[in-house]
């Protein structure tokens, strides 16, 4: 139950943003006033605040029961969703419960309703089908990034979720791709599309072709990433084995970064998002998985490492950079004999001979064994660094709070001893270890 729900600009100054992006304010003032929309905007834009602030003011402060189902096409995509709503401090419990880790924790989680559900539709259906929790109270369906989900062949298991759900009085479908079929079973009568996808808003993304004299373009990318200098970034590869190949020459040259893709372990993929989002790593070697739907600050630049297969690809990655109102650069790195896919136009190649001043990695991450369900808050840590840590304000960076654990960013210089001094401590009523991550 929510103890005080906080109006729009409460929600906003702590969310620590001015004011609603035109996108925004129209898909809020329409989704309050409609039974079904359909909100189509590009990656980047916040899709997730315009269905989320309006989805407060439906719920029951009363009710104890689920009221909100947020279905999605990836588990990255329903931890981001899952952070935002619990930033806006709404007071209502929110959940995500998805398919990679263990289904006792899901149990747990949601022994005491939360009265946002969010989920992937595999694992919402084995939630559903075991009758974990009553369904009649759900009222609001939102199907985020619906045309991923179909692609991803989960139409079944949507078709047998909503089937379920008798009393849905409010549907909310966005996607960031024109022209996708919505299947009938969604039940979706009369939508208010709201469209963005065809406005026409000067690129701020400045598109670069960096020419590889080889194959082997291993080299070049160390050459352009030295270039760029110290600026965190995202190099995007088709296959699992290029990730991997990437990997092993940047870690021989000593450049920080994480992995990224769908063949690691959920555990790994959320460490190595968190080393990359606190810092600790510049550079994040991903799939396309890693294109949308997941939590990661707006970037300076991505670099096409291999060229994408299919457009929608290629704009889904630079909608990694370039975001809302920033600028950004997409570097396509190119084998001088390689062509160019048509969608690939407007590019000017680049001499990238010219190295940026090299600082060395400033953050380290440390993990503690100790999170929400042990009743530690974020101050609960920044405490224990403080008083028992030594440190300074500047010295403490990022701190993400998980229900089992928590995550810490900190001088990469300190962190041995930060683990010394904190490591088999009490934080609140619970002897933590503290190790780096």
């Amino acid at each position: 139950m929510a103890n005080s729900i906080k109006n729009q600009q409460d929600i906003l100054t702590k969310l620590n943003i001015q004011a609603l992006n035109p996108m925004q304010e129209e898909a809020i003032s329409v989704i309050e006033a409609t039974t079904n929309t359909i909100l189509l905007s590009p990656t980047g834009t916040g899709k997730t605040l315009a269905f989320s602030l309006p989805l407060l003011k439906f719920l029951d402060p009363e009710s104890k029961e689920v009221q909100a189902l947020i279905l999605v096409p990836s588990r990255e995509l329903a931890i981001q969703i899952e952070q935002v709503i619990r930033s806006m401090g709404s007071g209502y419990k929110v959940n995500a419960v998805y398919g990679g880790r263990p289904m006792s924790k899901d149990k747990i989680e949601i022994k005491h309703n939360p009265a946002i559900l969010i989920g992937t539709p595999g694992r919402i259906l084995d939630h559903f089908n075991n009758d974990r929790f009553s369904k009649t109270h759900i009222k609001t369906l939102i199907l985020d990034e619906f045309d991923k989900s179909l692609e991803n062949g989960f139409e079944q298991e949507m078709k047998a979720i909503i089937s379920q759900l008798p009393h849905i009085n409010k549907r909310i479908l966005t996607s960031a791709t024109q022209a996708v079929d919505v299947p009938g079973f969604v039940r979706l009568d009369k939508p208010y599309t709201i469209n963005y996808l065809k406005e026409k808003v000067a690129s701020r993304l400045a598109l670069k072709i960096v020419l590889s004299p080889s194959k082997n373009k291993l080299p070049t990318l160390l050459d352009l990433v030295q270039h760029i200098g110290n600026e965190q970034g995202i190099i995007f590869c088709n296959l699992r084995d290029s990730i991997d190949q990437v990997s092993s020459f940047l870690e021989r040259n000593k450049i920080s970064h994480a992995c990224f893709s769908g063949g690691m372990e959920q555990k790994d993929r959320e460490r190595a998002l968190i080393k990359f989002r606190n810092g600790t790593c510049q550079l994040l070697v991903a799939t396309d998985l890693a294109a949308r739907g997941i939590d990661i600050p707006e970037m300076g630049y991505i670099i096409h490492y291999e060229l994408p297969r299919h457009e929608e690809d290629f704009i889904h990655r630079n909608g990694r950079t370039a975001r809302v109102d920033a600028e950004g650069t997409a570097y396509v790195l190119k084998w001088k004999s390689e062509q160019l896919p048509e969608f690939i136009k407007d590019a000017k190649s680049i001499n990238i001979s010219k190295k940026a001043p090299h600082k060395p990695q400033y953050w380290e991450t440390l993990f503690i064994s100790g999170g929400r369900k042990d009743k530690i808050s974020k101050g609960d840590i920044a405490g224990l660094f403080f008083k028992q840590g030594g440190i300074n304000k500047d010295q403490l960076g990022t701190i993400e709070l998980k229900p089992d654990c928590a995550f810490v960013a900190v001088p990469l210089a300190i962190a041995d001893e930060l683990v010394g001094k904190l490591n088999n401590t009490r934080l609140k009523k619970k002897k933590v270890r503290v190790t780096v991550l």
